[in-house]
Parts: structure tokens; sequence; C-alpha cells
């Protein structure tokens, strides 16, 4: 089955059928229609449907319910179902078969009389033929009511009215259905699930682009958000271990597992199971329907069941329709089709004539919003009787106002609605139509809560996905209120509603997300799942950081089979199949699939570790360290950091805000409070790094953080902040980054820190110490045992304070993390992006050669030389704690080169995806851009060649507090704080020429040609081409769109210039526009006279004048754009002297400037 053609159809499809049914809707409305003249009610009818729901809604009605019945028809064309083809050609023709007939006289019976007035011309018509087969249409849709209720409405209505135009061309929608529903893509009814969900597809997309903008998903989108087809192997694999694994262990010596090629045996004998004697005992439910898939191989698996018990085959569709399989679902398409996908397959064994002669019809239960006033209830009492009004039956009466909205969720009250129902159905009222309405809405009421009975030997399904922060508020605070312990995604209540459904010992088949086995959050929920549950088995999908969709296996699911029975010791069987060990299909390339996660474990094993993670893969000598080696939690006590309320108002990225308000090195809260400082250092987790670095945030924790404390919501008037760390804040210890990509990895934090919630802090206790602890935790080991409790790299608290410790393994220990901690904490400082900075390592002594080659070649080859010796060291660390832990078998202690967590090591820096020569141009270019970035800092003075560190980095600050500080500098800063970047030499002191005054300083007259060109071979371009076309996106990027250099850029980029933030004044723009905006377009002036004069010269032959006429535009273009930039925008920021306040950040500040500034993507 090619089920990219399939989506490409169907998307198409719906948009085909949506604007032809538009088209038709506004014609039908037109004032003095013929639709008005000859279907006055139907139209009426129209009127009153999009007054009670809207127009689109009409239309995306109308268009499904005719999608839906033309794959129908096709589908059962192309399986012989019908007995003239109604939307398919005979062999050799062109037109639907059902024309053909009619046009040679054979009309079915009952057919309206006018479709042969209209093709023999006593009816006019301008296009006969189409309008006789839209009548046919509608007359087959009508036949087939009878057998299929449930998706062939009788046609009476708007929908008929309705009906897309063109039905016969070559490029009409049936046409194209054709070309996509071969008869060998139809020989399996599940092809009508997949066009159904390629059909909602771009509506899901549409929802999940409203949850982007925080648009919660209503009731009705629901299914569009959360239907899935299920893969076939998938489906095979649940029905199998849950409906045929009842069977086997009630009739050991069936056949039946010779048929079941997904079926797990289990590991030993079983006794304790659920009793059944004969195929029509058993009940199954999916309760999350969608188009059938699962129901419909029920039915195939039932169907052996019955015949090998002996059963006439005549007799096995409608029996197990009668009395095996219900399906419950929110979405009437979604209902109809899986009814009608199990009606095929009685079809399909029945042929024909019996299934048109068959009673039997799916019992696929599509839930209905009703709702009773209270005065309507008196009308319920006459209608049930006294008797049976209990307050269990007015609760149950109550319970579906929001069917559409919870599904399945709804637990009835009402503990036998099956008699009730039986009762209330068999009542007659006569004429009395109002008592009629109420009795048809309580037999609609107990039919849907006789679904929802636990009544059931199997579940199985594969239920919505949608986290809590898509859930509609009504959805949600039923969710808080019914299932509290899984109330974080509606799959996870779905599968403590299975289990509900479920009689005891019974089992429940469900592909879900992968997160409950592992997340925290779903502590509570593993824990009551498994005192009530035990898992059979399990095939384990997870999520690896790629691998995505195939064939809609999402990896970072998991299927399994559980049995409604607590048994701890019970040995189930677990599976794992990543997504490169199944092929292009989607599909296992063995099954059962045979890896180093294969294994057989119990809920005892999995209570064994704390948070009962379901981590089948675990060994019983991890296992044995959990329970009896002390944990983490003896040797530390960690904290869960600030939550500020709004990241936006009180943190900064530290480079943004003037440094002399910020308090480095504070040692305590009190210490803080005493300080007239507003800003502090902040942990917020971070990229992936180890042994120290991430410090890149400041937090507003003036006063004692009181402005922080006091934040609260507008509207509530709560606070928003909390977490305030206590007498912990500024402590010197460890920290981690909350939700990880990779291993785990803890850093060195020493003291002066106040900590985020996404960087929690350890602080050592006893005579523990922040080097021991960190290296354990950053060993080998603990990241194996860390998977063991968070598999999905969301590393909590309690993961941390769990994890087992073996202690005293001698001072070595900690004198490496020491050690390796400063190696990190040293290459983390010698980069400008560090609070600590002091100068650019190729301009240390210690790496000094004549030439910046040689300088370079001897700071790469330190580099290297920190590299290889911290990854010595790293293994050997890990070594000490594998054998400590006795892990030999499990682990081994090499660390990949691109673990080693220095900003030099190119593999850590850039990975190691390509090549090492690859990686090496790489760092050769970034380390020749971040020398001309130092010299640009050194430029504006934020940098000194005579002095180490910060030098102008507070707002406002002069040339004159330079000097001060530095009285003969080797290298002046700029007087005015405005530096040209233009791609020409219009100004003597212009980026470029200042860089290579920078050059000639730091390096000398001597090599200056040859160190310029070593630069741009570096860089892949000449310097002015770098600093006008690169240097500011390098910026930004470097300081995470938090620049503090700003770049002042005409619409056209003819004009630029950069401004340092923390120098800028409120004449900055005057400046700007006086001394270089202006000057430069005089300078464009001249240079246009003196080409004008080149084209008119009679010496210069015409090349030269061509050139020139071509150069007098070029120019006059720019100047018109400075002319009109400096009109609209500069001149006026001039005027303004607009203040900046650096505490507000770039984010408040920049947008100041509005579009004089160059454009940062994503700076809002």
């Amino acid at each position: 089955m090619d089920t990219n053609a399939l989506k490409k159809f169907a998307q198409a499809a719906r948009n085909l059928l949506i604007d032809q049914v538009t088209s038709k809707l506004d014609v039908v409305l037109a004032e003095g229609s013929a639709a008005r003249r000859e279907a006055p009610k139907a139209v009426k009818d129209l009127e009153n449907a999009i007054n009670k729901a809207d127009k689109q809604q009409v239309i995306e009605q109308v268009a499904y319910t005719w999608f839906n019945r033309f794959t129908a028809l096709r589908f059962m064309d192309a399986g012989g179902y019908t007995q003239v083809r109604t939307v398919s050609p005979a062999d050799g023709a062109t037109r639907p078969e059902l024309l053909s007939e009619a046009m040679a006289g054979n009309l079915p019976d009952g057919a309206p009389t006018t479709i042969q007035s209209l093709l023999d011309g006593r009816t006019p018509s301008h296009d006969p033929q189409a309008e006789a087969y839209r009548l046919l249409l509608v007359h087959t849709c009508n036949q087939w009511h009878g057998p299929m209720p449930f998706l062939f409405e009788q046609i009476d209505d708007y929908t008929e009215l309705l009906m897309p135009e063109d039905l016969l061309s070559q490029t009409s929608i049936l046409a194209e259905l054709r070309k996509v529903m071969t008869e060998d893509a139809c020989q399996d009814v599940e092809i009508i699930g997949w066009l159904y969900q390629f059909y909602i597809s771009e509506k899901k997309d549409q929802v999940f682009a409203g949850l982007k903008k925080n648009q919660k998903i209503t009731a009705e989108n629901i299914p569009a958000a959360t239907q899935l087809f299920t893969p076939h192997w998938i489906v095979r694999y649940l029905v199998e271990n849950s409906l045929g694994r009842l069977w086997l262990l009630n009739h050991p010596h069936s056949g039946l597992a010779a048929k079941m090629d997904y079926y797990i045996a289990p590991e030993e004998p079983e006794t304790d199971f659920l009793k059944i004697t004969k195929p029509e005992d058993i009940r199954i439910c999916d309760p999350a329907a969608g188009s059938g898939h699962m129901l419909t191989y029920a039915f195939d698996l039932l169907y052996a069941i019955y015949e090998e018990e002996g059963y006439d085959a005549t007799e096995i569709p409608a029996l197990i329709l009668t009395h095996n399989l219900t399906g419950v679902e929110i979405d009437d398409r979604a209902g109809a089709l899986a009814a009608f996908a199990l009606a095929m397959k009685a079809a399909a064994k029945l042929g024909r004539r019996r299934f048109l002669r068959m009673e039997a019809k799916p019992d696929i239960c599509v839930l209905q919003n009703v709702a009773f006033t209270d005065a309507e209830m008196q009308d319920v009492v006459a209608v049930v009787g006294k008797d049976l009004f209990t307050d269990e039956l007015r609760e149950t009466l109550g319970q579906f106002e929001q069917a559409k909205n919870f599904g399945s969720l709804i637990v009835p009250k009402l503990r036998d609605p099956a008699e009730t129902l039986r009762v209330v159905e068999a009542r007659d009222f006569g004429g009395d139509l109002l008592l009629k309405d109420v009795q048809a809405r309580v037999v609609a009421v107990l039919r849907m809560a006789e679904a929802l009975s636990p009544k059931y030997h199997v579940v199985v399904a594969n239920p919505p996905y949608m986290g809590g922060k898509g859930m509609n508020d009504v959805l949600s605070e039923k969710l808080k209120a019914e299932y509290s312990n899984s109330k974080y995604d509606l799959f996870a209540a779905f599968i403590e509603r299975c289990q509900a459904l479920n009689m005891g010992k019974a089992f429940s088949a469900l592909v879900t997300m992968e997160s409950w086995m592992f997340i925290s959050r779903y502590e509570k929920f593993r824990t009551s799942f498994f005192d009530r549950s035990a898992i059979q088995s399990m095939v384990h999908m997870p999520y690896l950081g790629k691998g995505g969709t195939s064939m809609g296996i999402n990896f970072g699911t998991t299927a399994f089979v559980a049995e409604k029975a607590r048994k701890e010791n019970y040995p189930g069987n677990y599976q794992c199949i990543r997504y490169y060990e199944c092929d292009e299909r989607g599909v296992p390339n063995s099954f059962p699939l045979e890896n180093e996660r294969t294994s057989v474990t119990t809920t005892a094993d999995f209570e064994s570790l704390p948070g009962t993670p379901v981590v089948y893969w675990c060994s019983g000598q991890v296992k044995a360290l959990f329970t009896e080696t002390p944990a983490v939690s003896e040797f530390s006590e960690t904290r869960e950091g600030l939550t500020t309320g709004s990241n936006d108002l009180f943190l900064r990225e530290w480079q943004e805000v003037s440094f002399g308000k910020a308090g480095i090195g504070i040692t305590s809260t009190e210490e803080a409070s005493a300080t007239d400082y507003r800003w502090f250092p902040y942990v917020k987790g971070g990229e992936y790094r180890r042994w120290s670095g991430n410090f890149e945030h400041f937090v507003n924790w003036y006063d004692d953080g009181q402005e922080l404390r006091k934040f609260a919501d507008p509207k509530t008037g709560r606070i928003r902040s909390h977490n305030y760390n206590g007498d912990y804040g500024f402590r010197g210890g460890f920290t981690w980054s909350g939700m990880s990509s990779g291993s785990f990895s803890v850093r060195h934090v020493p003291e002066g820190f106040m900590f985020d919630a996404k960087g929690p802090m350890g602080f050592p206790t006893g005579t523990s110490t922040t080097a021991d602890l960190t290296a354990f935790l950053n060993s080998r080991v603990a990241d194996h045992l860390l998977k063991m409790l968070a598999p999905t790299m969301d590393f909590k608290l309690g993961h941390v304070l769990n994890l087992p410790l073996v202690s005293d393994l001698g001072p070595s220990v900690s004198q490496t993390a020491d050690q390796l901690a400063d190696w990190v904490k040293s290459d983390w400082d010698a980069y400008e992006t560090s609070w600590d900075f002091t100068t650019l390592p190729l301009l240390s002594e210690d790496h000094r050669g004549e030439t910046l080659a040689e300088s370079y070649a001897t700071l790469r080859a330190h580099w290297q030389s920190m590299t290889d010796e911290m990854q010595r060291l790293e293994e050997e660390n890990n070594r000490i704690f594998i054998d400590a832990y006795g892990l030999q078998d499990e682990l081994t202690p090499e660390v990949p080169i691109e673990e080693i967590t220095l900003t030099c090591n190119p593999a850590y820096r850039y990975g190691v995806k390509g090549s090492e020569d690859d990686r090496e141009t790489r760092l050769r270019a970034d380390t020749m851009a971040e020398f001309l970035s130092y010299a640009v800092g050194c430029m504006f003075g934020r940098y000194s060649l005579d002095a180490p560190g910060l030098i102008l980095a507070n707002q406002g600050e002069r040339l004159e507090d330079y000097l001060a500080r530095i009285p003969e500098p080797r290298f002046m800063p700029d007087e005015d704080n405005v530096i040209p970047v233009l791609d020409g030499d219009w100004f003597a002191d212009d980026i470029t020429e200042r860089f290579r005054l920078f050059l000639r300083v730091t390096f000398g007259e001597a090599h200056f040609r040859e160190n310029l060109r070593y630069i741009e071979d570096s860089l892949g371009k000449d310097t002015r081409k770098y600093f006008t076309k690169d240097f500011y996106a390098d910026h930004v990027k470097r300081y995470k769109k938090r620049p503090i250099y700003w770049m002042v850029s005409s619409p056209k980029g003819t004009f630029n210039a950069l401004i340092y933030m923390h120098r800028y004044r409120g004449d900055t723009v005057s400046v700007l526009l006086n001394d270089y905006l202006r000057e430069f377009i005089t300078k464009l002036e001249g240079e246009r006279a003196r080409l004008e004069k080149l084209a008119d010269d009679p010496t210069a032959t015409q090349g030269q004048k061509t050139k020139a006429l071509k150069d007098v535009a070029k120019v006059a273009k720019q100047i018109d754009e400075l002319n009109e930039w400096e009109r609209d925008v500069i001149f006026p920021l001039a005027q303004q002297k607009i203040e900046i306040d650096l505490d507000d950040g770039v984010k408040a500040n920049y947008p100041k400037f509005g579009t004089a500034l160059k454009k940062i993507a994503g700076l809002s």
C-alpha cells in the first residue's frame, strides 16, 4: 500500500471537497435559487444547521460525509460487494458502471423515474449524465442505509443539495480516488483508516499550530488532534497477546498460536487466569476505536477461534458482531468508518448476498452530548418509573453533557445500566412526542453507559495523546478531579480507565507514550498501576533523539499487555525495538527481537528501585546496588532552584547589565542584602558540560530579592515566584541541567551563586566534599544508574539523591575532580563570554610566537594536550568507580573525545559528524573570529591590551574613564563610540582599518602582511568582507541574541556602524548622524560626480564609460536610500535623544531604536 499516495490524495481531496461544497452552498442559499423552490425544507434545515454551529463547520461536515461515502463505495466496488459498480467503471469502460447501466435502460429497483427522463432528453438539463449520476448515487446510498445505517444515512436533506458537481470528468475526485484505491490496495480494509487519518491531517496541523499560540484543544478538535492509525504489526501484537493469550490459557491445546506471529508465550505455565467456556463469552472493547483497526484484527482472530471450535462459517460473523466486539468513539466520522470496516470483514466472509441478509450490526457506540434540564427530570421519572429513578441514575443522566469532550473517561455511576435500558426501551408512550423525546435521550445515555461498564475480558486501544498544556479547561479539571495520578496526559488517564473497564484478571492491551514508565511525576501512577496490574509483555520503542516516525510508529512509545491482578512476582517479557531495528515499513526485522535489553522482569524488580521506573533492562547487580548501598542523600542535600515568575523581568545574560552593579563572590544571603548590588550570578542549567562552566546569567536579587518576592499576577494577585533558595543561596556546591540530550553532567559551583529550577544544586554534608560527589556523579557509573531512574534524561532531585554512593575511595578521587574542574573553568574563562575572561589566549605570552600562525600552532598544541590529559583522568575516574561498583561486565571506562567538555576541543564543540580536518578548519576560523571580536572589544574600550578583564563595562562610561585606568594605552579605543562598518575605504577609522592597526600593535609590523593573510585564509574571506557580512551575525550568536555591540544599519545595508551599548549616551545617534552618516552621503555624492565626469570623459574607453554609468545609477540609489533613511529614521531618533537603562536588558532596550538597528530574529 502506497501510503504517500494515499496521503497526497486525501489531503487534496479534502481541500477540493471543501471548495466544491462551499461553492454549492453559495448557490443553494442565493435568493431565488432553484433549491429554494424545489427543496425548501432541505434549505431551511441547512440554514438552521449553519445558525446552530457555523457555516464552516457545516461545510466540513458535508465534505467529510461525501469523502467517507465515496471511499466506502469504491472499497465495495473493488471487493465485489456491489451488484453494479457504483463509482467504478466496468472493465474496459470509462464511466461508472452504475451510469452506463442506466444509460442502457437498466435502472436500479426503485430508482427515481427522473433519471430515465434526464438520460433520454425528456427532462431538459445542461449536463443530463452528471445530473442523472448524482441521483443514482443518492439512490444507491439510500439502498445501503439498511445494511449499513451508520455510514449511509437516508439522504433527503441538504447533504444531497451540497453534493459535489464534478464526479465524471477525468480530473474528478472519483477519478483520483480510483487511482489510489486500486483493487490491490483495497484487499485490506485498513486502507479506509489510513485515508481518514490523512484526510484530517491538515486539520491536525492547524490544531497544533493553535497550541503554539496557547489555544486549547476544544472538544470538536480532539479527534483531529489525537487520532493516529496504529501500524498493523502493533495491532497484531496487542490483540494476539490479549485475546489470543486469553483463548490459549483456556484452551492450551488450541492451534491458534501457529497463526499469531507476534504472540509471546508465557515464561511459565499458568493456572490463575480468567476462565471462559465458549467464544461467545469473550467481550472485547476498544474505548478509543478510531476507524476500527484494533477491532477488525480482533474480528479476524475471533473468526479463527470460532472456526477452530467448529461453528458454521455462515453464522460466525453475526456471532462476533453480536457478542464479542464493542467500540467506543467520540468522532461520528471515525465511528462510522469503524462500523463500516467491521461490516466489510463480515461481508468478506459471507459474500454479498448473505451479508445483505445479515441482521447483526457492528456495536460501535459513538458518544453524544446529552443533557437534561431540571424541569425535564420530572419527565424522566415518568419515562423510567419511580422504582428505577435512583440517585445513581440521576447522576448518570448528567454525566454525558460533555461526552464529546470526556469520551471513554466517563465512569457511569449506574452499576447495571443494561437492566434499566431493557426496561426503558420496552415502554411505549404512544403519541406523547415529549415523552418519546425524553425516552430517546434516556436510552441514548443508558446505551453509552452500558458500553462503558466494567464487563470486558479484553480492552485494547491506542488511546489519545494530549498533554495538560493542550487540554481545554473543562477536560483538565475533570482529570484533576477524577484521575489525579494520571492527569498529565490523556493516554495515562486512559491506561487507568482501561483497567477499570475490565473485569478481574482481564487484559488491557495498549500502545502509549513511554513517559509514564520513567518520569517522576508518574511515580504515584506507576505505584497505583502495579498495585492492580501485572505486565504480561511489553514492546518498548524508545525515543533516542532521532528516528522520528516510521509508518506511524512514533519512537518514544510502548506497547504492552497487562492483566488486572496484583502479581508482583509475575515474569513479564520485555523487548526493546529501536528505529534502526525496523525495516523501511517500520516493521521489526524479527520478532521476538533479541538484543541487550530483552529481559524477563517482575513488578517486584521495578519496585526495588526508587520511584518504580519500568527499567526492564536493569541488571541484578544494579538492583542490588540500589537496595544495599547508601544513597547520595546520606552524603548530600539538594534543593530545587528559584522560579522567578518572569525571567524577562528578573534574569539577564550577564553581559547585558552594568558590571559594577553585579555582586561577584558573595558568600551568603546576609552579605548580599548588606550591599547595593542589584545583579548576582545565577546557575540555570545549560548545555551539556561537565565539571565547571555554564555561568551565563545574573538574577535581580537587590535588597534580598524584594522585587522578585513581591511579583504578583496582575489578574489574581497571586505571587508568581517561589523557591527563594533560602539559606542555600550563595553557598558552594554542585549543579546539573534538569533536562539533557546526552549524558548526565555535573558542575562545581563556587560560592556566590543563586540557582534556578532548571539548575538545581546539591550541597555536601558531613565529611563529604563537592569534589567527592562530582567525581562520582560525572562517572560512567552514575550516568548508567541515572538512566535507570530517568531514561528520558529529565534529571530530578530525587533521581540524584537516590543514587547509591560508594564512598571512601581515597584522596586521589577528589584531587582528580578538582583538577578537572580547574581545567574546565580555565577553558570557560578563555572566552569573552565569561565574566572572568582576562585576555585572549592567543595573545598570552605562554603561547606567543613570531607570527600569528606560530602562536596558533602553539596554542592548539596546548589545547590538545589539555584535552588528552583530561580524557585520561576522566577514564581513570571511571575505572575507579566501575571497579568499586562491580560493574565491569556492564561498563567500560572509555570516554569518547566528544564528551571531553572543553570549548577548545573541536570534537565537543562541533560534534564528530564531519571529518577531523573539517573540525580543525572550523576551530582555526572560529579562533580567528574570536581574535577579531576581541579586537572590536578593544576598539570600544571594553577590553585593553594593557590590563586584564573588563575595562569599560558600566552604563554611560566614556573614553575619559578608560584613560583614568590606562593612561598610556598601546591601542587607543574609539573616542565617540561609533565605528563605521562599510564596504569600501570611506573612513580612515572604520572597523577594518582599526583592526589592521590592532594587528600591527599586537603582532608587529614585520609580519603584518603574513599575519593578515593567515587570518583571511582562516576565515575564507578578507577582513573587510568578514566585518560587513559575518561579524554581526557571529556576535549575536556568540552572545545568544543579547548583543553588546549594536549594528545601526540602513534598509539595504549601504551604511552600517557599530555602537557599544554600555557607552551609549543620549547624543550617540546625533554623533552618528552628523559625523558619519551625513559625511558618508557627502562622500557618495562626490563619488557620483566623479563617475559622471568619467562617463563623459572623451579619453575614457567605452567599457570604462559603460561601467561608470552603471556605478552612477548604483550610487544614486544608495544616496536616495540614505537620504530617505536619514529623514524618516535617524534624524527623528537623534532628536528624541533616547535613553536606555541597562538593567532593563537588551530585549527591552534594542527595540527602542526601531528599524535603525539591524533586526535580530527571535529577540522578542
